[in-house]
C-alpha cells in the first residue's frame, strides 16, 4: 500500500525534482553553468544554459545579463530572456496603453530580438523605449528641491491656500443654501410643508421673494399717456423726500383698466424697474384655496415681506378674482377681500408700499377697494392708436431680419383694434411662416398673411365645394363688397374671399380708415345694409326660395347691433333717448315691444335699401362675382379696380340665374 502511494507521489515532476536535486545541489550546478559561460562567452549554447538555470531562481537576472550583450545570443537565450520578461511583468512595458495614449512596442520588441538572434547585430541590446533616443511615453518630472527647508515652507503654503479656498466655497454654498431653499432673513422653513415633507418653493418663494424684473419704460409702447401719468411713482420711489416735505402723499393704490393684451403687468414691472425697487407679483386666483383662511394668510405674509423690502411695488394681476363684490360671497370667501382692505389701509400704515393692481372688469370690484385711500387712482390702458402700434411693431420687429418691401406704417395702419399682445402674435406668426418658407428674412407678403389669418381664420384648402357652393358662396360676398363700396358711412374693403377661413364659406373683411372713437348713426345704418347685402344678392340671382341658411351670421350681428342703437344708444324716433339694459333691469312690457318694433323696422328697412341698391349695381355684382370665382381672393386695389373699370359682361346663361320680376 505504502509503495503504491510513493510511486504515485513519485509521478508528479515537483517531487521527483525536489528528491533528484537537492538545494545544494542546485547552487552547485549554478555555479559550475556561471563558470563555464564566462569562460567561453562566444558560446551560444553555454549562455542559453545559464539562463536557463537563472530563469528557476531569478528571472530578473536573466533580464540583466541579457541586455548587458556581452555574450554571445542565440535562439534559445532569446527564448528564456522572454521567459524571464512574462515572469517580472517586464512585457507590461511593451503593452498598448489607452490612458497615457502609449502604441504597443511589442513589435519592435520582436524585430530587435529576431536580429540579435541570427547575430547580425553586435551593438549592446537596447530593448525600444528603453532609451533616450526611442522613449516609450515622456513624462516630465518636476526636480525636486534639494533643500528640506524650502521643500517644507513649500508644502505649508499649498495647505493654506488649500484651507482659505475650500473656506471661501464652504462659506457661498451654505449662504446660498440659506437664501435659496430656506428663506430670506432666516424665516426658516415655509408653513405649507405636508406630513410627508414636500412643499411647493415656487408657491412659498412667491409669497416671500421679489421677482426678478429687467424691464423698463423703454419695452412699454403705445400707452403714452399711461407711462406720464404713474412717472410720479416712479419719482417717488426714487426719492421719497421730494413728496414728504411739502406733507403729500401719493395714492397707496393704483388701479390698471383695460382691455386683454394692452400691457397692464408689463407696465408695473416698468415702475419697479425704473425705479430698481422689489417687484412682488401675485395673481388674484393664487391666493384662494379650498381650505378656509389661506388667502388672508397669503395676504399678511405678502405684505409683511414687503415691509421688510420696503420701499417697493406688489403686483395683482386681476384683482377682480378676488375683490369683487361681497354681496354674493359666501362668508369665508369675503376673509381674503377683508384682509386685502385692512393691509391696505388699515389701523397700521405700510408705509413705502405702491400696490398695483391690474383688471379688465372694474365694474365688478367691491366699492370698499375703490374708494380714496385704497385704490383711489385709476389708469386707463386702451388700446394703442396707430402711432402706438407702429411703435409697438417697430419694438418686436427690431431684433429680426426684414426685407427692404416690409413698411411698418401701412402694417399698423391696417391694424385697428389690435392690441400690443395681437401684434406681438402677428410677429411671431410672420416670422413662423418665414421659416416655414425657407426665407432668411420676413417679407411683408408674410406679415400681411399673419394679419388675415387673425382678422379672417386659417385658410382651409383641404376643404372640397362644389362649384354651386362657390358660386353662392361668390355671389353672396359680393353682396356684402357692392353694398360696402357704395354706401356712406361703410368702413373700407380690406379683402374679399370666397376661400373657407374658420368656420365661414367666404369672408369680407372691412378695415377703418382710421381709428374709432365712436360710432355715427350713419355708419351703424351702413353696417346694417352691409349685413343684409349677403341675402339680398342671394334671393336677387338665385331667387327667394333658393336663400340659404349662410346669411345666419349676418342676421345676428345686424339684429344685435339694432337692438344695441334702439336700447342704448337713443337712435329711435318711437323709443327715444332711452338707456335699456335687460341684462341688469327688466323694462316694462310697452317699452319692451317699442324696442322690438323699432328693431324689426330698422332690420327690414336696411334689407330694403342693399336690395335697391344691388338692383342698381347689379353688373357690378356679376363682376365681382366672376372674378372671386376666378382668383378666390381679392384685395382692395383688385375690387376697386373691378367696381370702377369693368366692362359690360356678358351674360351667360350658365353662370348667371336671371333675377325674377
Amino acid at each position: 500500500m505504502l509503495e503504491q502511494v510513493w510511486a504515485r507521489l513519485y509521478n508528479i515532476p515537483l517531487i521527483r525534482y525536489l528528491v533528484l536535486w537537492p538545494p545544494w545541489q542546485h547552487k552547485k550546478r549554478l555555479h559550475h553553468l556561471l563558470a563555464e559561460a564566462d569562460a567561453n562567452p562566444k558560446n551560444p549554447s553555454k549562455q542559453a544554459d545559464l539562463l536557463a538555470e537563472l530563469n528557476k531562481h531569478s528571472p530578473q537576472s536573466v533580464i540583466e545579463r541579457f541586455e548587458r550583450r556581452e555574450h554571445a545570443t542565440g535562439g534559445q537565450a532569446v527564448v528564456e530572456y522572454l521567459k524571464a520578461l512574462v515572469a517580472t511583468n517586464g512585457i507590461a512595458d511593451y503593452l498598448p496603453d489607452k490612458r497615457t495614449g502609449r502604441s504597443s512596442g511589442l513589435p519592435a520588441l520582436f524585430q530587435e530580438l529576431k536580429l540579435h538572434a541570427a547575430g547580425d547585430l553586435d551593438e549592446p541590446f537596447a530593448p525600444p523605449g528603453m532609451t533616450e533616443q526611442q522613449p516609450l511615453h515622456v513624462v516630465m518630472v518636476e526636480p525636486r528641491s534639494s533643500n528640506k527647508s524650502m521643500r517644507l515652507i513649500q508644502e505649508l503654503i499649498s495647505a493654506v491656500l488649500f484651507m482659505i479656498v475650500f473656506s471661501v466655497i464652504w462659506i457661498m454654498g451654505t449662504a446660498a443654501l440659506r437664501k435659496y431653499v430656506k428663506g430670506p432673513a432666516g424665516m426658516g422653513p415655509p408653513s405649507n410643508i405636508g406630513s410627508n415633507g414636500i412643499y411647493s418653493p415656487k408657491e412659498f418663494n412667491k409669497e416671500t421673494m421679489p421677482e426678478k424684473n429687467m424691464k423698463t419704460f423703454q419695452d412699454v409702447k403705445g400707452c403714452d399717456e399711461a407711462k406720464a401719468e404713474l412717472e410720479e411713482i416712479v419719482q417717488y420711489l426714487r426719492n421719497p423726500a421730494k413728496f414728504t416735505r411739502l406733507g403729500g402723499k401719493l395714492p397707496k393704490g393704483v388701479l390698471l383698466v383695460g382691455p386683454p393684451g394692452t400691457g397692464k403687468t408689463l407696465l408695473a414691472k416698468a415702475i419697479a424697474g425704473e425705479a430698481g425697487v422689489p417687484f412682488f407679483y401675485r395673481a388674484g386666483s393664487e391666493f384662494e384655496e379650498m381650505f378656509v383662511g389661506v388667502g388672508a394668510r397669503r395676504v399678511r405674509t405678502l405684505f409683511q415681506t414687503a415691509k421688510k423690502k420696503a420701499p417697493c411695488i406688489v403686483f395683482i394681476d386681476e384683482i377682480d378674482a378676488v375683490g369683487s363684490s361681497r354681496k354674493n360671497w359666501e362668508g369665508h370667501t369675503k376673509k381674503t377681500l377683508n384682509q386685502l382692505l385692512v393691509e391696505m389701509d388699515g389701523f397700521e400704515a405700510n408705509e413705502g408700499i405702491i400696490v398695483l393692481a391690474a383688471t379688465n372688469l372694474p365694474e365688478s370690484l367691491d366699492p370698499a377697494l375703490t374708494r380714496p385711500g385704497r385704490f383711489d387712482r385709476h389708469v386707463v390702458v386702451p388700446n394703442p392708436d396707430v402711432r402706438g402700434r407702429q411703435d409697438i411693431l417697430e419694438l418686436y420687429l427690431k431684433d429680426k431680419p426684414l426685407m427692404d418691401d416690409v413698411d411698418v406704417k401701412c402694417i399698423a395702419r391696417g391694424t385697428p383694434g389690435f392690441s400690443g399682445a395681437d401684434l406681438a402674435n402677428l410677429v411671431n406668426m410672420a416670422a413662423v411662416k418665414a421659416a416655414l418658407d425657407g426665407t432668411d428674412k420676413i417679407s411683408s407678403d408674410q406679415l400681411e398673411f399673419a394679419k388675415d389669418k387673425i382678422l379672417m381664420g386659417t385658410e382651409r384648402k383641404s376643404m372640397v365645394l362644389s362649384e354651386e357652393s362657390k358660386k353662392l358662396t361668390a355671389y353672396h360676398e359680393s353682396g356684402h363688397a357692392v353694398v360696402a363700396f357704395n354706401t356712406a358711412g361703410a368702413n373700407p374693403i380690406h379683402k374679399a374671399t370666397i376661400m373657407p377661413r374658420g368656420s365661414s364659406l367666404g369672408m369680407v373683411a372691412q378695415l377703418p380708415e382710421k381709428d374709432e372713437t365712436s360710432i355715427s348713426k350713419i355708419q351703424m345704418m351702413a353696417r346694417l345694409d352691409v349685413c343684409m347685402g349677403g341675402r339680398v344678392a342671394e334671393e336677387l340671382v338665385f331667387g327667394p326660395d333658393q336663400i340659404t341658411s349662410g346669411a345666419r351670421s349676418d342676421l345676428e350681428q345686424a339684429t344685435a347691433l339694432a337692438r344695441h342703437m334702439v336700447s342704448e344708444c337713443g337712435m329711435s324716433d318711437t323709443v327715444g333717448p332711452m338707456y335699456v339694459d335687460s341684462r341688469a333691469q327688466h323694462p316694462s312690457h310697452e317699452i319692451q315691444k317699442s324696442i322690438d318694433a323699432e328693431v324689426v323696422r330698422l332690420l327690414k328697412e336696411a334689407y330694403e335699401r342693399a336690395k335697391c341698391l344691388l338692383r342698381k349695381h347689379e353688373d357690378d355684382l356679376h363682376a365681382l362675382a366672376r372674378a372671386l370665382l376666378e382668383n378666390e381672393t381679392l384685395n382692395a386695389s383688385q375690387i376697386k379696380e373691378i367696381l370702377h373699370h369693368h366692362l359690360q359682361p356678358q351674360v351667360d346663361e350658365d353662370v348667371v340665374v336671371a333675377a325674377p320680376n
